[in-house]
């Protein structure tokens, strides 16, 4: 491997003697196009012809069916020995990365701060390029305690004595800042997440779906206990809070009074709760629903049985006038087991009354906007300048398909409803067969980001489908089950029949379809050969087994480098 000589970047130079001293680093930026660039910044000063990294780079580029621009340019990296590291990237192309970078092969690697969560890498040094981050108030230093997180790569014990944690400063202003705030200064306090609506609404229903309390004196009881009423102290407070949720609950019909158990979803089928404004707010409050918090704070509530005593004093100085019990209903207690957040499953319940009453307007766009308009789905993609009018236009051309109203366009909602819309565009796109590269232009979400929307999308449809079937709006489950089929594939209704075989997905699938092969039937009546000529002889051979039938491999005689028919909707051979 052969170095360029120092240039003016501090960032390269550091890099390059990293590398001159055959250790490794790792590079934090705050973007992920910095890390793109950064990575390529450093490659473009390295000379080296490794056939290991060059074998590393065909893995990155057939990660993915159709490698993106974003794949050409880690592949272009990784054979000089850096990459760059995001939520951008397919799991596949972070394990890649991670475990080159583990056995020595990757030198340098440029990346946003969450590849400093939790991971154990080899680095010698660990290089903080940007110590801001823009936020909602504007450019602003990061937390101490991220800063150590950074830091804290560098040196490991498994794999090496000492470390180095680099942080550039760019001015002598700044090299004093960093000196007083990071270096002398000390990180900030914890505080509990359980006071954060969206999750302490989540956690009152699991207790009460769950049995482990019953009446608002054991739930206070039970809060009192908690790292959260330990830092907060004010327990009158946290009385009120607990009672805007219960009330919450009760208005949904999640939570009954009553020790009976509710077996009948009826009433929420039929009843009207005239909440047409919850409807449009239901999304505004923004929070991850992770079950792993449920865990932290009750393993937090143990920290405190020492001070039990004080605590059920102070239980107990409060006047609460009701005992009466609480159960779940059906629905709540499905929703408690979904993990879904209540005001969520709220909005979603809403949308499902809605879509039953005009069942024939109905459109994949309708229940894509819905789950997008969710707290779980954040961040949402958002509309920018030049994509306002495009968004605008497409909201009049679906407007007797969506499920909620349009609100006010000068209202502080309108921003969240929007982008609701984009990311549900975009899911469209993509059960319409575009491509990753395509998606990526169009929408500026990468593969990695794609993945995750994906998954969390299919979460929200199959919840849907769940409240749906205890709703018992029948006609509405087909829609919402092949929509989730077609999203987990990304296909056109019509190759669903053909997904049903084993290793045949969206590409295969068109292939075939494209060539007049279009559902089971037709793969046992095609000619062997073709089907090899098309998507390959052991694919060929598998699919005609799952089919019923067994076919010898010296029957299929396919030309070298040749393919028959319709590949794709363009070509033809």
């Amino acid at each position: 491997m052969k170095i360029a000589q120092p240039t003016d970047y501090p960032v390269i130079n550091i890099a390059i003697d990293t590398i001159n001293k055959q250790k490794q680093a790792l590079i934090f930026v705050n973007t992920k196009r910095s890390a793109e660039k950064t990575a390529e910044d450093i490659a473009k000063h390295i000379k080296t012809t490794n056939t290991k990294l060059t074998k590393l780079a065909d893995g990155i580029l057939k990660a993915i069916s159709k490698p993106t621009k974003q794949c050409l340019r880690l592949a272009k990296c990784v054979k000089k020995g850096t990459a760059f590291h995001h939520a951008g990237l397919t799991a596949k192309q972070r394990d890649i990365i991670e475990e080159a970078f583990r056995s020595g092969e990757l030198k340098i690697i440029a990346c946003t701060p969450s590849l400093a969560m939790g991971v154990d890498l080899p680095a010698y040094r660990a290089i903080t390029k940007d110590l801001k981050r823009y936020t909602h108030q504007g450019l602003k230093y990061v937390p101490v305690l991220e800063y150590m997180q950074m830091s804290g790569r560098a040196g490991r014990p498994k794999y090496e004595k000492i470390g180095e944690a680099v942080a550039i400063a760019s001015t002598e202003h700044e090299r004093k800042e960093i000196i007083k705030r990071y270096i002398n200064g000390y990180p900030e306090d914890i505080y509990s997440k359980l006071a954060v609506e969206p999750v302490l609404r989540t956690y009152v229903l699991s207790l009460i779906a769950t049995g482990v309390v019953s009446t608002k004196k054991e739930m206070l009881n039970f809060f009192s206990r908690t790292f959260w009423a330990h830092q907060f102290k004010d327990m009158e407070h946290i009385k009120l809070i607990l009672e805007k949720v219960i009330h919450m609950l009760e208005d949904f019909e999640f939570i009954k009074k009553g020790s009976e158990d509710f077996t009948s979803a009826d009433s929420l089928v039929t009843s009207d709760n005239n909440n047409s404004d919850n409807n449009n707010s239901n999304n505004n409050n923004s929070d991850n629903n992770n079950s792993d918090n449920n865990n932290s704070d009750n393993n937090n509530s143990d920290n405190f049985d020492n001070n039990k005593e004080g605590n059920n004093a102070a239980t107990n100085s409060i006047n609460i006038e009701s005992f009466e019990s609480y159960r779940a209903t059906t629905l709540g207690k499905r929703i408690a087991e979904l993990y879904l957040d209540p005001l969520t499953a709220h909005h979603i319940i809403e949308a499902i009354k809605c879509a039953a009453s005009k069942p024939y307007s109905i459109k994949p766009i309708s229940f894509l906007q819905i789950i997008s308009h969710t707290l779980e789905m954040r961040p949402l993609l958002r509309v920018k300048t030049r994509e306002y009018e495009d968004i605008q236009s497409s909201i009049i051309e679906w407007q007797d398909h969506l499920l909620e109203n349009e609100p006010d366009i000068y209202g502080s909602e309108y921003g969240d409803y929007i982008n609701s819309v984009k990311t549900a565009l975009f899911m469209l796109d993509w059960i319409e067969e575009c491509n990753e590269e395509y998606l990526l232009e169009k929408y500026d979400i990468r593969p990695g980001e794609i993945r995750v929307k994906l998954e969390i999308a299919d979460w929200l449809l199959y919840s849907t489908e769940e409240l749906t079937r205890i709703l018992q709006f029948q006609s509405l489950l087909r829609e919402i089950k092949k929509l989730r089929f077609r999203l987990k594939y990304g296909v056109h209704e019509e190759l669903l029949p053909l997904l049903k075989l084993k290793d045949i997905g969206r590409v295969r699938a068109r292939k075939l379809f494209n060539n007049k092969i279009r559902n089971l039937g037709d793969v046992k009546r095609a000619d062997v050969t073709l089907l090899a000529q098309l998507i390959g002889k052991a694919i060929a051979l598998n699919i005609k087994k799952q089919t019923g039938q067994e076919i010898l491999t010296e029957k299929i005689q396919v030309p070298e480098g040749k393919q028959k028919g319709q590949t794709s909707l363009k070509k033809y051979h």
